[in-house]
């Protein structure tokens, strides 16, 4: 709350800053003007509208509290709304109406949010105030909402390559003095597809570590639901600017010269291998991607970092990042009902404790678990893959995703799970499924060793249902699969199988799906 001094201060203006929007570059800091009030609000509206992970929710309010903080030295005024506050409504909109008539205030402003929910709910609020409300951009991302809808308008399927290429040549990242790509490829990921045997070691983890205990036993006290380990005493996310900035500085240093190699690959001895963990501090807004971008490509180029690497980093953040962005805009609302392949079975209970003989699986769902993070491919080829071939609804894998991860805000997690993941728009984003047998698995990851399942059997009480799944998902989708271009040697595989063969797989995997809960 804001101190007694200021508190009676009539103001002309709330600026309400969104618990993803902890930029303090943004041009509303610029200037200090004490009759303009920022608003910073911990809501049960934002905590319960999915069950969230523990430290998901204390990473959002902590660092808002860090927000709040340095506004208020920096000598702007604020009113931060705790979760406790008797006269928090839980609602942004309810606290806006009585915020708006305590301060007598003239205006509303607030930064447009990224969520469609929360900026169509602002936008609904606005229409039924006399106040004057507007929103203004936050200054972050590198496109408009709505412009891969207008470069991509008339196609059938939006291709992100067609976009990041543009996008490279835009911010001139990565290009030589002829605007072509540096070492004569715009894609490098050919290179980046090598499973990790233990060397180069992983970097020690150089993110800093906070103690939450009295944060969490507030939000404990006031029942605020979530799920997975706090991780209270021993955190480990940065909670501003200067903590992303060092995480930033440490994974340029000691991670990205392995980054392309190891992109793709997992191990049960280095969850983190040599990614960047930078994802919640773009998607909070304390770092920028350009200037990430930019210090990345500078590493490459007084060579700290191979091409290889920096290449397939940047077309995560310059490529995939904003081009999902804009496939979410484009789509909503309505595309988190999407479901192509009508698949409807829950999800089974493991996905909420990890207890499944699956060792992949138990290995992703607990690190998801104990510490809110999962790197691209154990998202997409080990628990992505496994809800697509079993049938799981994507709704229901969507909002598993979209609580238990960190760095998960619907702009980004949406497409990337009912799209890319689940294949459940029809192949918008993805020319096919991201889908696999037990062989990928293996050659990727160390998962496989001491599983009770193995990766070279197909049907009988041992045989990694990965395998089975796989077949009977082409099996019962070759109407709508069958001519994919990038299908057809998949499909030749099935038909070239004996009938008794294609037989016992298809009865293996029924049995499998009518039995998850026991994997």
């Amino acid at each position: 709350m804001e101190t007694a001094r200021h508190a009676h201060y009539r103001a002309h203006t709330l600026r309400l800053i969104l618990g993803d929007q902890l930029n303090p570059q943004h041009s509303w800091f610029q200037q200090v003007d004490r009759q303009v009030v920022y608003v910073l609000m911990e809501v049960r509206q934002e905590t319960d509208y999915v069950l969230h992970h523990a430290q998901k929710i204390l990473a959002i309010f902590a660092a808002m509290r860090d927000f709040a903080q340095q506004l208020r030295a920096a000598g702007h005024r604020v009113r931060y709304v705790t979760f406790e506050d008797p006269s928090n409504r839980h609602s942004i909109p309810d606290n806006l109406t009585a915020l708006a008539a305590h301060y007598g205030v003239r205006q509303v402003q607030w930064q447009h949010a990224d969520e469609w929910r929360l900026d169509t709910q602002l936008q609904q609020w606005a229409d039924t105030q006399a106040l004057t409300c507007s929103a203004v951009d936050s200054e972050h991302f590198l496109t408009s909402r709505n412009e891969l809808a207008t470069q991509m308008r008339g196609r059938r399927q939006w291709l992100m390559e067609h976009f990041y290429r543009r996008m490279r040549r835009r911010y001139r990242l990565l290009l030589d003095n002829h605007e072509q790509p540096v070492g004569g490829k715009w894609n490098f990921d050919h290179e980046n597809r090598k499973p990790w045997r233990g060397t180069p070691a992983e970097p020690t983890d150089w993110r800093p570590c906070h103690d939450h205990r009295v944060l969490w036993e507030k939000l404990q006290r006031c029942d605020v639901p979530s799920f997975g380990d706090p991780q209270a005493n021993a955190f480990r996310w940065p909670l501003n600017r200067q903590e992303a900035l060092s995480c930033l500085k440490a994974f340029i240093t000691h991670a990205l010269p392995h980054f392309g190699d190891y992109e793709d690959a997992m191990s049960s001895q280095a969850p983190r291998l040599f990614h960047s963990l930078l994802s919640f501090s773009l998607n909070v807004k304390m770092l920028h991607p350009l200037e990430v971008l930019e210090r990345a490509e500078r590493a490459w180029r007084e060579g700290q970092a191979p091409l290889a690497a920096v290449e397939g980093f940047t077309r995560q953040i310059l490529g995939w990042r904003e081009y999902v962005r804009g496939i979410y805009w484009a789509h909503m609302p309505g595309y988190e009902s999407l479901n192509a392949f009508g698949h409807d079975l829950p999800l089974p209970h493991w996905f909420w404790t990890g207890n499944t003989r699956m060792r992949c699986l138990q290995q992703c769902i607990q690190q998801s678990l104990q510490s809110a993070h999962a790197h691209h491919i154990q998202r997409l080829m080990v628990i992505g893959n496994f809800a697509l071939l079993a049938g799981l609804d994507p709704a229901a894998v969507h909002r598993w995703y979209l609580g238990i991860y960190i760095d998960a805000f619907e702009w980004v997690e949406l497409p990337n799970t009912l799209g890319m993941s689940q294949h459940a728009d029809g192949g918008l984003i993805a020319t096919k499924p991201y889908i696999s047998s037990a062989a990928y698995l293996h050659r990727m990851s160390d998962y496989c060793q001491g599983c009770v399942y193995k990766p070279t059997q197909k049907t009988g009480p041992h045989a990694c249902p990965f395998n089975a799944l796989y077949w009977d998902f082409l099996a019962r989708n070759a109407q709508e699969l069958g001519d994919k271009g990038r299908m057809t040697l998949m499909y030749r595989q099935w038909q070239k199988m004996p009938p008794e063969q294609q037989a016992a797989l298809r009865t293996h995997a029924e049995q499998l799906r009518q039995n998850l809960g026991t994997l």
